[in-house]
């Protein structure tokens, strides 16, 4: 007990002063229309710092650069997150669903520690009911498809264990899904777009109740996707592509169609999404970015230390802050192009927190600063129920919506499964 009264005495005056932080600069209007709103945030990858680097959530070291942590969460008011289970094909030796299932775990273990601020969370429903309880709802998307190891039945396990949505691809290219982060690869074997193994994981992911992801897939993996889903797709972590010429984001036709499908483009905060400037200059770095990343972790395994993504991501870290910080503004425009080509109803947040290596815009360092967006949105002339939308309305109606197709696609099943 005296040791728990002093953890307690330290970590006050730590989140008192990430809250000062959070809401300097931050207008009265603009404070009550954020802390209103169940903030939801599609994407974090800090289960790699759960797993990796043994990060304990309720963290309160005032030097602790990463993006996630409780008391971040709670003075930025964000109510859930979707922590990515992303299986990194480099750094998980072809063992794809064994590290994702310890990722699970390492999510599960954070909410056992802290039971009297954060809950896992399996539905939309459980997200409502993590903020009357006043908690954090941690819930899981897996980031890339190849984790299910071309088995259903994995893909079916990975839902029991309350996994939400599913990134189609990652970076690369699985067995039945092209992904954009290799489309000029030739010694990568393409289905062009989505392979017929493909279209029965999305019908399946309909019937379970698990929301499609399609960042990171190919332009025709995309509209192969939205030609065979019967349920509203996510992006959980994509940005406009007309503004930054990146893969990874998505073309306006694109947002039209998401439009039509009723989905939703949760908008990631990585610099080198969001500035055309920051991308160029990212690939101007590329070699001796990659040629430093290659010589740690040579360093690493002669020493006999494992290269995980956790142990490797310094180094990224390091050459991206050589280049300065796209300003703040950036993030909005991309929102801001969204919710003109997509509508209102379609666009959403999805940082990709603790795993951009720092990059995000100039005065979003964590979870605390999200109330700099509200003010932003204000600023532009945004009303209180669009940012409502934007904050958390737009995914919780998709999530409702994928849960209604599940229920109709259960009852109406007369197959039995394979």
């Amino acid at each position: 007990m005296p040791i728990r009264r002093t953890v307690v005495r330290l970590a006050l005056p730590l989140a008192l002063s990430i809250s000062h932080i959070a809401s300097a600069q931050i207008s009265a209007k603009a404070k009550a229309i954020h802390e209103s709103a169940n903030v939801i945030d599609t994407h974090a990858d800090t289960p790699q710092r759960f797993l990796d680097g043994n990060f304990d959530i309720g963290s309160t070291d005032p030097k602790d650069p990463g993006h996630i942590s409780l008391d971040k969460a709670r003075a930025g008011n964000l109510g859930a997150v979707f922590f990515s289970i992303w299986v990194g094909p480099k750094y998980s030796d072809g063992h794809f669903a064994r590290t994702a299932f310890d990722l699970i775990d390492s999510v599960y273990e954070q909410a056992a520690r802290h039971p009297d601020r954060m809950m896992m969370a399996f539905s939309a429903a459980d997200i409502e009911r993590a903020r009357k309880e006043k908690k954090l709802a941690a819930l899981m998307g897996i980031e890339g498809g190849h984790a299910i190891e071309n088995d259903i039945h994995l893909l079916r396990n990975f839902y029991r264990l309350g996994v939400r949505y599913m990134t189609l691809t990652w970076a690369n290219t699985n067995e039945w899904a092209d992904s954009s982060g290799d489309q000029k690869d030739p010694k990568v074997q393409h289905h062009n777009g989505l392979a017929e193994f493909g279209k029965q994981v999305v019908l399946e992911m309909n019937r379970l109740g698990m929301m499609v992801d399609i960042s990171h897939v190919s332009d025709k993996t995309f509209y192969d996707t939205i030609a065979t889903t019967k349920a509203p797709l996510i992006a959980s972590h994509s940005s406009a592509r007309a503004l930054t010429n990146q893969p990874r984001n998505m073309t306006d036709d694109m947002l039209r169609a998401v439009t039509k499908n009723g989905g939703v483009v949760q908008v990631n905060f990585f610099n080198g999404f969001l500035d055309e400037n920051f991308r160029k200059a990212m690939d101007a770095q590329k070699k001796e970015r990659e040629a430093a990343d290659a010589e740690h972790t040579a360093k690493l395994k002669a020493s006999g230390k494992a290269a995980t993504y956790f142990a490797t991501e310094p180094v990224e870290r390091e050459w991206l802050a050589r280049l300065p910080r796209t300003p703040l503004k950036s993030l909005i425009d991309h929102i801001d192009h969204i919710a003109k080509v997509a509508g209102v109803d379609h666009v959403g947040l999805g940082s990709d927190f603790d795993g951009v290596s720092g990059a995000t815009p100039d005065g979003i360092n964590s979870a605390a600063d999200l109330p700099k967006i509200t003010q932003a949105l204000l600023d532009r002339g945004y009303s209180s129920d669009d940012i409502h939308k934007i904050l958390c309305g737009n995914l919780l109606r998709v999530f409702r919506e994928v849960e209604r197709v599940s229920r109709t696609m259960r009852a109406s099943s007369k197959t039995l499964r394979k």
